[in-house]
């Protein structure tokens, strides 16, 4: 079984930073790509932005230019910095992650069910 734990959400006030972190544990192989989702009050759920294994990253035009998304393959982590945050990055934050588990032939596709907060205020 693979549990994803999202964690340092907060408040902030606008032009603030945070650093989330995601971090995977159980019966891991290997890991693809890693990506980080939000979804704000009302609103579905959008891709914030990704990290394949090699290290390419994709965002999301909102957030180009002020979060940046990295990851540590020996701890299985993958973090987003965000900095100049606006009051319009207020959502929960989600990590999901592509995963070879112990024993498959394919990858599977896990996220994190908690969340982190991320509350901006102007």
């Amino acid at each position: 079984q693979v549990q994803l734990v999202e964690s340092g959400g907060g408040l902030v006030q606008a032009g603030g930073s945070l650093r989330l972190s995601c971090a995977a544990s159980g019966s891991i192989l290997r890991i693809n790509t890693m990506g980080w989702y939000r979804q704000a009050p009302g609103k579905q759920r959008e891709l914030v932005a990704i990290i394949i294994s090699g290290g390419s990253t994709n965002y999301a035009d909102s957030v180009k230019g002020r979060f940046t998304i990295s990851r540590d393959n020996t701890k299985n982590t993958v973090y987003l910095q965000m900095n100049s945050l606006k009051p319009e990055d207020t959502a929960v934050y989600y990590c999901n992650a592509e995963i070879q588990t112990a024993g498959a032939r394919i990858t599977t596709i896990f996220t994190g069910h908690q969340g982190t907060q991320v509350t901006v205020s102007s």
